[in-house]
């Protein structure tokens, strides 16, 4: 790619404010991160919403009050929302938010591990998610933890349930996945399919090191606190997600590469058409 995403990721499921102060966690916290954010330069913003007693939420209607004023304040930012099945794996709890008819939901191409839990995605589920989001005008916001889940893209190609452009977070650092090696990241990037765009994250104190290789290797970067609530490897210093943006840019710029606007990647066929701008 000549120029390069920023997908921001400031929340997650796991994170807390015991954790770290500086993880949004309420709506009016994270719409003040996501267009704090987008002033200093991203391309796509990965949203999960909260409820009234800061635990994770499926809910359409706490996943509104953060898309709405997102919409009306940064019209043009690409906005994708979690299906994640890590805490709520029905296919209706799953698929609630596409009714607010995001640009893009996450879609995570097989079951895998955490240290502490497991995220289970069975094929039915995986296929009827990609089809109510193509039914709703939303792009899939490919997840891959290891190889395996690059061959089930292909498979799910083959049978015309994925349709292109397409987009990968490439995830390392993971226990049962893909390390922030050079050897493993160079290999899912080659066997990605033709017509990919794709952003490279890591877990922990792998993110720095992930969103290098992502610029290097003339991808992405996939980044925030939900993946990483330290600024440093040592652990001494609690990021804030602007810090970990502005890091980027001066990297991106000594590099002499360009951040790909929400304009430019909605374009190319990750804007929901439901959606006016």
């Amino acid at each position: 790619m000549d120029s390069f995403i920023i997908n921001f990721a400031p929340t997650g499921m796991i994170p807390t404010k015991q954790m770290s102060p500086y993880v949004p966690v309420t709506a009016e916290e994270i719409i003040e991160e996501v267009l704090a954010a987008n002033e200093i330069g991203i391309t796509i913003v990965h949203l999960h919403a909260r409820d009234a007693d800061q635990k994770p939420t499926y809910k359409a209607s706490e996943y509104i009050k953060i898309i709405e004023k997102i919409r009306l304040y940064a019209p043009e930012l690409v906005i994708c929302t979690s299906l994640s099945g890590r805490n709520f794996n029905t296919f209706e709890f799953r698929s609630e938010v596409l009714e607010l008819f995001p640009d893009m939901g996450s879609l995570t191409l097989n079951s895998l591990n955490f240290p502490k839990s497991a995220s289970v995605n069975d094929p039915e589920m995986i296929e009827r998610l990609a089809e109510k989001m193509s039914a709703s005008g939303v792009k899939p916001e490919l997840e891959i933890f290891d190889l395996g889940m690059i061959n089930y893209a292909g498979f799910l190609i083959k049978k015309g349930i994925l349709k292109p452009p397409y987009y990968f977070n490439i995830i390392s650092g993971n226990i049962s996945g893909i390390q922030t090696e050079p050897d493993q990241i160079g290999l899912a990037i080659r066997l990605l399919p033709e017509q990919s765009y794709w952003a490279l994250g890591g877990i922990g104190d792998q993110q720095l090191k992930a969103n290098l290789m992502g610029l290097l290797n003339g991808g992405g970067v996939r980044t925030g606190t939900e993946d990483n609530l330290y600024y440093d490897r040592s652990k001494t210093i609690k990021a804030k997600n602007a810090d970990i943006l502005k890091r980027i840019h001066r990297i991106a710029n000594e590099l002499e590469v360009k951040l790909m606007s929400p304009k430019e990647f909605g374009d190319l066929g990750f804007y929901n058409p439901n959606i006016k701008r």
